[in-house]
């Protein structure tokens, strides 16, 4: 086994143990701070892949930006505590026909992928540089802009949407 394989394992073990430790949280800081775990762990997995840009925007606008403003949210509503889960009855033997399904679809492409070995492309020795870099992020902030904008307005909107559908009401119709 090479070191490469192991330390794999040990990262995808890892980003496993953080995703189920997401689901499974009651409080959602806890929750939110799993979450930022498991997206090191796929930076990580880029850093494996060579490719740096890539784990470091993965670090920068996920881990960084878009967790401070879960955070943010997540503060300013009170939501840290999460209330008991009202599971519908049809949820649990759904949940695990979807699993099996999963599982069995998993298990016939690993059989099926078995006997083949791909080679992968050596990468391009530009990918690095910030010629590359660059040239990426001239695209994205010419041709790409208006995708890029009305993202960002989008999350706006959800964030404002998320404190106006919380927002407390009293008996006599004012805020709370």
């Amino acid at each position: 086994m090479t070191m490469d394989l192991m330390g794999f394992i040990l990262v995808a073990l890892i980003a496993i143990a953080t995703a189920i430790g997401m689901l499974y949280s009651r409080n959602a800081v806890y929750a939110a701070l799993f979450l930022v775990l498991n997206f090191v762990s796929v930076a990580i997995f880029y850093l494996m892949l060579g490719a740096p840009f890539v784990a470091l925007s993965q670090v920068t606008v996920y881990a960084g930006a878009i967790m401070v403003l879960f955070l943010f949210v997540i503060m300013l509503l009170g939501a840290e505590k999460l209330p008991p889960a009202e599971v519908l009855p049809w949820q649990r033997p759904l949940a695990f026909v979807l699993a099996l399904l999963l599982f069995i679809e998993g298990i016939y492409w690993l059989s099926v992928k078995a006997g083949t070995t791909a080679q992968i492309a050596s990468p391009d020795a530009t990918i690095g540089t910030m010629d590359a870099v660059r040239s990426m992020s001239m695209m994205l902030f010419q041709e790409y802009l208006l995708p890029f904008e009305v993202t960002s307005i989008l999350l706006l909107i959800a964030m404002i949407g998320a404190i106006v559908l919380t927002k407390r009401v009293d008996k006599k119709g004012g805020q709370a």
